[in-house]
């Protein structure tokens, strides 16, 4: 469903088709259930939260009570239906929630603000571009774009590992620099991107992204085209120049995130590679029992977080409000970390989860440093996806307006991010003079 106005008009159409799909859904409800729609809403709430109560007992326990919650787990949804069906109201529920999609799509249409672009700082091209590219990465996107030899035909210097063993990447981007390099870029994975985009910004010299790794996320919040890898190339002869923030955890810089907790430990596992949902399965019941790995204590200013199962540490905050938006950052120019903390110990709060950011066991903040301790020597520490042993206490810190990055002058950009649905408003642009104020947006790549 996509509701796209055009200007103020536009706008308070979409507004106006928010407010009626609510005010519709609501006399319906009632005019139909009549006192038995507060039992409808309850009976849907009661079943949502028995499922969140479910997933928890599953993922933290084995053998028999996994199996009780997988089948509450389903029996819960089922139970809402049935009872639904035989009260004869299901086509109302069903009604009444697509009104309700409605009436949001409408009003995030009626207060989404336009993305702010900015040129930025056109730049000339360089004398001796140097990349490293891995045929490996993104399921072998080098040569399926044959980005060596465009790479190549625009005078860039390439390096491929072709290697079977790790190489030294961050001292091949040294050896480039010591050869006359005026530019490093990569076309690989974020964990190679963070290394030598790390040289990058030690030496000053300007970063290319090509995104030809799997998931691409520090290329998707620049802006850049992932489905054409080759696009990005075009930063060697149509280029703006920006200036966004490193982060550095134990010393080691990342561009993306810096995960504690669940998600490290289990990608730790050699079997995780083999059997991603296997090894999830066998190893999260001790680590959500704090019976697997440290028990950690992680200090942000004034915050203090005891024993939370995950922790992630980002180069400036992700959307967290924004569900179709999660994994995107809205700017890498903020000079600040995202914090990002989960702690559940029983299925309560499990479900108080279904409360999004105001649930008291989810800690949603933005910091300049973050300090993660443990009751052991050592953590275990997953950076822009590589698995690291970090010695404790681990310390993260941001780098702000630390690197040079080019970026295509014509790129598609970053979304805005989906406005918060503030009926105030709506009602003010539906029916009043003024418009509705513009909510910020966009990234670094487009500011």
């Amino acid at each position: 469903m996509h509701v796209a106005p055009h200007g103020h008009r536009g706008r308070r159409r979409s507004a106006r088709l928010a407010v009626a799909a609510v005010v519709v859904a609501v006399v319906l409800l009632v005019s139909v259930a009549g006192a038995g729609a507060l039992v409808l809403v309850a009976v849907g709430l009661v079943g949502s939260a028995l499922t969140a109560a479910a997933a928890w007992w599953a993922l933290s326990r084995r053998g028999a009570v996994r199996g009780i919650a997988v089948v509450l787990g389903v029996a819960g949804p089922v139970a809402v239906l049935a009872a639904y069906v035989a009260a004869g109201l299901l086509w109302l529920v069903l009604l009444s929630l697509g009104l309700w999609v409605l009436a949001a799509v409408a009003g995030w249409a009626a207060l989404r603000a336009d993305a702010p672009v900015s040129a930025g700082r056109r730049v000339p091209a360089p004398r001796h571009p140097w990349f490293v590219m891995n045929p490996r990465s993104g399921g072998g996107k080098v040569g399926r774009f044959s980005l060596v030899e465009r790479a190549r035909a625009l005078g860039a210097e390439v390096e491929v590992l072709s290697a079977p063993h790790p190489v030294d990447v961050a001292g091949c981007a040294r050896d480039a620099l010591a050869r006359g390099a005026d530019l490093l870029g990569v076309a690989g994975g974020d964990g190679t991107q963070a290394l030598v985009a790390g040289v990058a910004a030690e030496h000053g010299v300007p970063f290319v992204v090509v995104p030809a790794g799997t998931r691409n996320h520090f290329a998707l919040d620049l802006g850049l085209d992932r489905d054409d890898p080759s696009r990005g190339l075009d930063a060697l002869t149509d280029a703006v120049e920006l200036r966004v923030d490193l982060a550095r955890v134990g010393g080691r810089v990342f561009v993306n995130n810096a995960s504690f907790g669940a998600y490290a430990e289990v990608v730790r596992s050699p079997a995780y590679r083999d059997d991603k949902a296997g090894t999830v399965l066998q190893l999260l019941p001790e680590v959500l029992t704090h019976h697997r790995g440290p028990r950690l204590t992680v200090t942000a200013g004034a915050v203090r977080l005891d024993a939370p199962q995950a922790v992630l540490v980002s180069n400036n905050p992700y959307r967290v409000g924004d569900r179709a938006g999660l994994g995107r950052r809205d700017r890498l120019d903020g000079g600040v970390l995202g914090l990002l903390g989960i702690t559940v110990d029983t299925a309560v709060q499990a479900a108080e989860l279904l409360r999004g950011r105001r649930a008291p066991g989810l800690a949603v903040l933005t910091c300049h440093e973050v300090v993660v301790d443990a009751d052991a020597p050592q953590v275990r520490v997953g950076v822009d996806g590589e698995a690291l042993d970090l010695p404790t206490p681990v310390r993260c810190v941001t780098q702000p307006g630390a690197l040079r990055v080019r970026v295509p002058r014509t790129r598609p950009g970053v979304p805005p991010p989906r406005p918060r649905l503030e009926w105030r408003r709506l009602l003010q642009l539906a029916f009043g003079r003024a418009p509705a104020s513009a909510a910020p947006g966009g990234s670094a790549a487009e500011r």
